[in-house]
């Protein structure tokens, strides 16, 4: 039988009413002929409570014991749907991420999946009974408890559908699918039927929040096929595939934007002082993403390395550079703030020349300063100062006709 797995999202546990309706669409995908597994997400049931009475025990409570607690409410969240399913007379049993078959290994920054093994979750299946998973966590090699993550959940979906051969993954959320725009700052926002991995993954990195990149880098690597599709309405969803079927398609697919973006600059009294390496393996080391990079070099004048940066970075970063002025050689660093990042996605670009200058010939005559420009072969991002973010977004989505049908 035809193997499907499903990510649930945090509204589908807001209410019991909630649970037992997602528990009809999940019996309707069943009674479709579907072998169903299901990846619930990381709800916020006990966690900050009982993580205030851990620190009133400990003022450094060890990760090991912060994970397992945090770990249940995810765990609760598979039961209480298993609870309604056998409710329902359809045979289910919650499962932890431990007894999934899920292991984990972990590095500087992430716990990654590591393998999963599968007889388990196949062996309920060939019974004629629904995994629910707890999804974000799995065990290491000496069977601790581990979190995946941010975009774990989604994550352990796409890594359970590849372990057991699924057709496909469908990631539940509160929207109908993918769309242009974000609708809550573009009215005329259309959802779209399909999106290659790469425009998702560019439109992930770029702000959407739709799906964390790494379950869209996974999904790819494996060609696994996800819909984005709504937790409530029968409507379908947006297809994301290796590559959309026709090529009548826009050049550009999707708008997308982020907010407090800021500017940093570090100046150089010479060229041979400017090691870019050197400052960015610094900023690297302590943890600090940066964006979009320019440098200047021009004869007569001093050097210049600008870049931004996300709003909740901005003190951490400054403090590494302040600390590192010498080691690294730099004369001055300045910053801007108030600004935003504006982006266009499609993989319409490669072969169709002259789609950055459109963008800044649109933004040019809406009077809106591009203060940096980061392009790829399927994107152009630029800052903007974000008091301008929602008109660029607009007109943007105007200029490249996203209001129209998208296939």
């Amino acid at each position: 039988m035809t193997k499907l797995v499903i990510k649930l999202d945090e509204q589908t546990f807001a209410s019991s009413d909630r649970i037992e309706q997602i528990t009809n669409k999940i019996i309707q995908e069943k009674e479709s002929g579907y072998d169903v597994v299901i990846v619930a997400p990381f709800i916020n049931l006990i966690d900050e409570k009982v993580k205030q009475y851990a620190y009133t025990l400990s003022e450094q409570p060890t990760k090991r014991e912060l994970d397992s607690i945090r770990s249940t409410n995810t765990q609760i969240a598979s039961s209480l749907l298993a609870i309604a399913m056998n409710a329902r007379g359809y045979k289910a049993v919650s499962l932890t991420g431990c007894q999934a078959g899920i292991e984990t290994f972990s590095t500087k920054r992430n716990v990654l999946i590591d393998r999963i093994e599968n007889e388990c979750l196949k062996n309920y299946l060939s019974k004629d009974i629904i995994p629910i998973i707890a999804g974000a966590q799995g065990k290491d090699a000496v069977n601790n408890i581990t979190l995946l993550g941010e975009g774990g959940p989604e994550t352990t979906a796409v890594a359970v559908a590849v372990a057991i051969d699924a057709e496909r993954v469908d990631i539940y959320t509160n929207a109908t699918g993918v769309f242009t725009a974000d609708p809550k700052i573009v009215k005329t926002a259309k959802q779209i039927k399909q999106l290659s991995y790469d425009e998702l993954l560019e439109l992930s990195l770029l702000g959407s929040k739709i799906i964390h990149p790494r379950a869209v880098e996974l999904a790819k690597k494996y060609n696994m096929s996800l819909v984005v599709c709504s937790s409530t309405e029968n409507i379908p969803g947006t297809v994301i595939k290796g590559e959309v079927d026709m090529e009548r398609n826009l050049i550009v697919r999707g708008v997308a934007y982020e907010t407090d973006i800021i500017r940093l600059t570090v100046g150089y009294e010479s060229y041979e002082q400017a090691s870019l390496a050197n400052l960015f393996t610094t900023l690297a080391d302590n943890q600090i993403n940066v964006d979009i990079i320019v440098q200047a070099v021009i004869d007569g004048v001093n050097p210049t390395v600008s870049f931004s940066i996300e709003k909740e970075v901005f003190a951490e970063a400054v403090k590494v550079l302040e600390s590192s002025k010498r080691s690294l050689g730099f004369s001055f660093a300045d910053f801007e703030v108030g600004l935003a990042k504006v982006s266009i996605v499609g993989s319409g670009m490669v072969s169709n020349p002259g789609v950055a200058a459109r963008m800044f010939d649109r933004l040019r005559s809406e009077n809106i300063p591009v203060k940096m420009v980061s392009t790829s072969e399927i994107k152009v991002s630029v800052v903007v100062p974000q008091d301008d973010m929602v008109r660029a977004a607009n007109a943007l989505h105007d200029e490249f006709n996203l209001v129209e049908e998208i296939v």
